[in-house]
């Protein structure tokens, strides 16, 4: 854009202001150029009598002019946007038309920089923005960037493109942040499962897409078609948590317009609050089967936001965890799975919440049926399990003359029984349990718990046993248990029996490289030289895994350093005992 059409676009002399284009017609026209310059001053300076004796006063302080009016229309900005928002505080036919007034005065200024607040903060208060204006502000990228969330809410409505781009890095940022506390290896504490459902909702993303989203239906649903398709694309179960987490920080900013028309509302209010309290009583779990049964004809897509809802990993996380202490309870009481109405919902919610990709993907949306054998007999044969460990639990802490027979002990540490392994191959909800049966053990500290079922784990249907969230809090159980890794045995059921099998898959090789960082000096060496050349990266692993990689080598290996040599002890006498000994040499 040339100087001359760049000028033409300052807009003031649409509005009757003497402009760029004015003063460039007077200096070429004029005789005296100075005498033109101080006549358009006078013309169109502050037109106050009383203030026009002080101008040569400021001028004697070094107060230039420009300064001088720039101070006074900040000021006087600054009270008119204040006033604008008052009456954009207001409602009524009067207001709009007030409103519309300024709008169709002050718009052609809006290229004018000093000027654009003014026309910004009419827009922001405008509740219907015509066309006209809308089309202007997204053809001029200055202008869209300078433009209001509250503005661009209109823009995006109809502009499906463009609220894409300005989403799509808030869904990348978003993933990024989950997969940082997943493969994090330097904080143990930042834990994925710890932060209650509120504090994540918090989350910068969160609550900057329920902003850009305000109260306008037309944007949530783009933003959950984002979010279906993503999953859908990359299977990456971290879009089905933003969007319960999305529909929550609506719910808490009490955005009735959305709340009240997305029907899984009610049923993503209710599991929320039973993962903030860590329990489902029978009243809780009669809500959520009421949704589940209620859903009428005609409305069973409905059934694909509920199954992301309980697709995020820590609905599921709850779910499975939920279903084994209510197992534990079972055991404890002599009952049985199938009378526990409270653990068959649970069960179900889980076997929907599992299916979600593929119910999405074929758009078949019908409720998968939760096999009965798997309440009727993979339970039973996973609580004789976890019955073996709670005999041998109990055995270890009696004195040696009351212990039983070491056959008795051998029953109680034997391989896991057959139906629990044929059921997690073919059935996912067993797998699930399975998993959170071990990391129920791996909290108990029980060895030979953990080794009796991670023999089993690699065979969890479609390699459920290795996706992050399940193997972050695997690990992070296993670090403090650093003693064991000395042991055969424990390294064999750990690495050989089940990490080794999902080494093709990347994530894997993360999650391994970080055990190692903690536990790698306990190793007998020949099975840390094993495990580290297993675990060298190719040019097919993200660049951050040869990062890893490389730093943990030289964490392996200034371990491994021999120690420097002691002095030699010198005679009392000799002429070098007062020469300072040299520091030892460190590898970086």
């Amino acid at each position: 854009m040339n100087p001359a059409a760049k000028i033409t676009h300052s807009g003031l002399e649409e509005v009757n202001v003497p402009g760029p284009l004015f003063l460039k017609a007077a200096l070429s026209e004029c005789d005296d150029p100075l005498k033109a310059i101080e006549s358009f001053q006078v013309e169109n300076g502050i037109l106050l009598p009383s203030l026009r004796p002080m101008l040569p006063l400021l001028d004697l302080h070094g107060v230039r002019r420009l300064d001088f009016h720039t101070s006074v229309l900040e000021e006087l900005r600054d009270k008119l946007i204040a006033h604008i928002n008052e009456l954009g505080a207001k409602e009524g036919r009067q207001r709009d038309a007030k409103l519309k007034e300024l709008l169709v005065k002050s718009f052609p200024v809006v290229r004018v920089k000093a000027l654009r607040p003014v026309v910004m903060c009419i827009l922001r208060n405008t509740p219907h923005i015509e066309d006209k204006y809308l089309r202007i502000l997204v053809r001029d990228r200055e202008l869209y960037q300078d433009t209001d969330t509250e503005v661009k809410r209109q823009i995006w409505r109809d502009n499906q493109s463009l609220f894409g781009d300005e989403v799509s890095p808030l869904l990348s940022q978003y993933i990024r942040e989950k997969e940082h506390i997943l493969f994090d290896h330097l904080n143990l504490n930042n834990l994925f499962f710890t932060p209650t459902p509120k504090v994540r909702r918090q989350g910068e993303v969160v609550q900057k897409l329920a902003h850009m989203i305000g109260n306008s239906v037309k944007l949530y649903d783009m933003v959950l078609q984002f979010l279906r398709t993503l999953f859908l694309r990359t299977r990456n179960v971290h879009y089905c948590t933003l969007r319960a987490e999305l529909l929550m920080a609506l719910h808490d900013l009490e955005v009735q317009d959305i709340i009240s028309v997305d029907p899984c509302h009610k049923f993503t209010w209710c599991l929320d609050a039973c993962i903030r309290e860590k329990n489902v009583d029978m009243k809780r779990s009669r809500e959520l089967q009421g949704f589940l049964d209620n859903i009428k004809r005609g409305q069973e897509q409905v059934l694909g936001d509920l199954s992301m809802t309980l697709c995020d990993p820590y609905a599921i996380n709850f779910l499975a965890t939920s279903a084994i202490k209510i197992l534990q309870h079972l055991i404890n009481n002599e009952g049985l799975p199938r009378e526990n109405l409270i653990l068959v919902l649970l069960l179900r919610m889980l076997a929907l919440g599992l299916s979600a990709w593929v119910m999405i993907d074929s758009q078949d949306f019908k409720e998968p049926k939760l096999d009965s054998q798997v309440v009727t007999k993979f339970l039973p044969a996973l609580m004789s399990l976890m019955v073996d460990d709670q005999v041998r639990h109990l055995h270890s802490k009696l004195p040696p003359d009351e212990r039983e027979s070491a056959i008795t002990i051998i029953e109680h540490s034997g391989p896991a029984p057959d139906a629990v392994e044929a059921y997690i191959q073919e059935n996912a909800v067993a797998s699930i349990l399975a998993m959170y049966y071990t990391l129920h053990t791996a909290r108990q500290k029980d060895r030979v718990g953990i080794l009796r079922v991670m023999a089993i784990l690699a065979s969890c249907k479609d390699d459920r046993a290795y996706e992050d969230p399940f193997l972050h809090s695997l690990i992070a159980l296993i670090i403090p248990m650093s003693e064991e890794f000395a042991n055969e045995d424990f390294c064999t059921g750990l690495f050989d029996e089940f990490l080794f099998a999902g080494l093709t898959r990347d994530n894997v090789t993360r999650h391994m490289l970080k055990l190692l960082w903690y536990i790698h000096q306990k190793l007998p060496q020949a099975r840390l030289m094993t495990l580290m050349k297993a675990l060298q990266p190719t040019a097919q692993h993200h660049e951050s895994v040869h990062k890893l990689y490389e730093n943990l080598q030289k964490r392996v290996g200034a371990l491994t350093q021999e120690p420097p040599a002691e002095p030699m002890e010198t005679d009392f006498d000799s002429p070098l005992k007062n020469v300072p000994t040299p520091g030892p040499h460190y590898v970086i």
